[in-house]
């Protein structure tokens, strides 16, 4: 069997999406040595298979990056032309799309997944040509794809709600912290902080800055904080800057906490990792979200959780396993933030929660329920394609 992946969410520093591409395309291939896995792409992957992932032969022989030869014309017109022509020329047996896009037609079935539909039920968190463009393609895609899988069972519902797609077509496959995240040393988690100017007593938010991250509401809870106790942490947002960010940064200029709100950047998993493991509280008051990862890397890093009560959330963190607040409400999220920093022993049992949810979710169960829809799709298009050919 040879199953093509969709490489080009690794062609740039990965966030989400390409962590998830990267971990999903490894573990199918580490768990079925016997058949192939190629991630395409039509420019050169940053993160290959066996590089900076953890050294080398991090990846089995049986997965390896592919750029096809192709002229300028197929390199523009990837989806429809290129993408479909070297399916075809090298006999793909399916392909996975897993940033939300398959070629409009293929040789071999294709499964695709959306990993949340933000464009669609907040649009006026995003850009608006991204939002039209996803108006535009979000059903053609699931139209065109065997199958659709997703993230959460909240998601899965929107999916078959929003789109209109048959709940049989559509599969939830939970996703899991990386194993890069695990309780950090303190002196490691102690360079780490010295190097980017963090303060030991600090609360933590990972995540694209972005409006549907909701650091609104993080950075008036954390001016609260300040107003209503004597307590003084800092606030580190790490993650890379992204879209619509002028009101919160405006806001953030008029903090009276300001000289305490420390934006990091785009970290590396080796910063994250010292960044969970020694943050006082990790907050993460995100409006939706596909799955939440942040806040089980966090978990799994041993960080008690404060986090949205929103329906993906429950799912993935648990009713026991993180403070859950209403997103909006800047006061519960300071009261929230208030009695963690105070108490240790809340605070410990909290991590204690946090890290036993972590170990229930891992990205070999992703891969083995990943192939299973594989499999399901390829047993259902065997005798469309015998009864074409006879």
């Amino acid at each position: 069997m040879r199953i093509g992946i969709d490489g080009i969410p690794l062609a740039t520093p990965k966030t989400g999406i390409g962590h998830y591409t990267f971990e999903v395309a490894r573990e199918l291939a580490r768990s079925r040595p016997a058949d192939e896995f190629e991630l395409i792409a039509p420019v050169p992957i940053a993160a290959r298979p066996g590089g900076a992932e953890g050294g080398p032969g991090v990846a089995p022989a049986n997965l390896r990056a592919c750029v096809p030869r192709t002229d300028g014309s197929l390199r523009r017109r990837w989806w429809s032309f290129g993408l479909p022509l070297h399916l075809r020329e090298q006999n793909f047996t399916l392909y996975h799309g897993t940033n939300y896009n398959v070629p409009p037609w293929a040789d071999c079935p294709t499964v695709v997944t959306v990993h949340d539909l933000s464009l669609l039920l907040h649009p006026e968190t995003h850009e608006a040509r991204l939002v039209e463009l996803a108006r535009r393609r979000l059903p053609v895609m699931t139209r065109t794809a065997a199958h659709v899988l997703t993230d959460s069972e909240s998601v899965r519902a929107e999916i078959c709600d929003l789109l209109g797609v048959e709940p049989e077509r559509v599969t939830a496959v939970p996703l899991a912290a990386r194993r890069a995240f695990c309780p950090a040393a303190p002196g490691e988690a102690e360079e780490v902080r010295r190097r980017l100017g963090v303060r030991e007593d600090f609360v933590l938010f990972v995540g694209t800055v972005e409006p549907r991250k909701n650091l609104l509401t993080l950075v008036r809870a954390f001016d609260l904080l300040a107003r209503a106790s004597t307590l003084r942490p800092q606030l580190v947002i790490a993650g890379r800057k992204g879209w619509l960010t002028e009101e919160l940064y405006e806001l953030v200029e008029r903090s009276p906490s300001a000289s305490r709100i420390l934006f990091t950047g785009y970290v590396t998993d080796e910063e994250l990792c010292a960044l969970y493991s020694s943050c006082r509280v990790f907050a993460y008051p995100s409006l939706y979200e596909g799955f939440g990862l942040p806040p089980l890397e966090a978990m799994a890093c041993g960080a008690p959780v404060v986090a949205s009560r929103i329906p993906v959330i429950e799912e993935t963190a648990g009713a026991e396993a993180a403070r859950l607040v209403a997103p909006t409400d800047a006061e519960a999220l300071a009261a929230a933030l208030a009695e963690l920093l105070r108490d240790d022993a809340a605070r410990s049992e909290l991590a204690a929660r946090g890290l036993a949810r972590a170990a229930e979710f891992t990205w070999e169960r992703t891969a083995r329920q990943t192939f299973e829809v594989y499999e399901r799709v390829l047993a259902e298009h065997r005798p469309r394609r015998r009864a074409a050919t006879a």
